[in-house]
């Protein structure tokens, strides 16, 4: 992986990630993860459904960037269409918002760092702020990585976000939960290559997993009166 793409990775990315916390918060607050092994199942969850859906969604971008780099329509083959490929996998108005709110910090980051025609173009068919994951994969492309690339950074950062802000919500160890994050690695790597398998397909054969109880925290979240995190 080039330097440009382990700058994408990097937590530091004045993109907004560290407002979010995937769930973790809300899922801390009903008392679901309230120790290490907590976080490692709550983990798992998100890798297997939301983290394999935004992973693909990733490398499907950033191969769509990387063969049409000035699409700007609005069809269903355009950004606007893969971006709605996006809103119809996340079902949550909470999560959704939450989504795009990071997409357009990321943008912001990315047109700045590696500007070029693909991020231009998507800024201008989704000029509301395109889905997270698809901005994601369109800066994967813009910073010279594939779509495998892609999708790890993508699968990476569901874990490492969330783990993140189970340190400072729970006060856990950071180094017992690095060792969950190394725990977790091949399965990040498994979830990652499963995604990147769907980065030519048709987008409507794009995964689909659905995570329920994510979506009923993620609402109680934006409800909530007191909270750390955005999401």
């Amino acid at each position: 992986m080039n330097t440009q793409l382990l700058l994408l990775a990097d937590s530091r990315l004045p993109a907004g990630g560290h407002a979010h916390s995937g769930g973790l918060e809300a899922a801390a607050t009903a008392g679901v993860v309230d120790d290490l092994g907590g976080l490692a199942d709550f983990l798992r969850g998100r890798l297997a459904t939301s983290g394999l859906v935004a992973a693909a969604l990733a490398a499907a971008a950033c191969h769509h960037a990387r063969t049409h780099a000035h699409s700007d329509g609005t069809s269903r083959t355009g950004w606007a269409g893969l971006d709605g490929e996006a809103d119809a996998r996340t079902p949550s108005p909470a999560q959704r918002r939450a989504s795009r709110a990071q997409g357009r910090s990321l943008l912001r980051a990315a047109r700045t760092a590696w500007p070029g025609p693909a991020l231009d173009a998507l800024r201008a068919a989704v000029p509301g702020g395109a889905h997270h994951p698809i901005v994601l994969g369109a800066t994967a492309a813009a910073a010279g990585g594939d779509p495998g690339q892609a999708a790890v950074i993508t699968a990476y950062g569901v874990v490492t976000g969330s783990a993140s802000a189970a340190v400072r919500l729970l006060g856990l160890d950071p180094l017992a939960v690095q060792r969950v994050l190394a725990g977790l690695a091949r399965t990040v790597d498994s979830v990652a290559a499963e995604a990147a398998d769907y980065a030519d397909e048709d987008w409507a054969r794009l995964p689909a997993v659905s995570a329920p109880i994510l979506d009923l925290f993620a609402e109680l979240h934006l409800r909530s009166d007191v909270r750390l995190f955005e999401s």
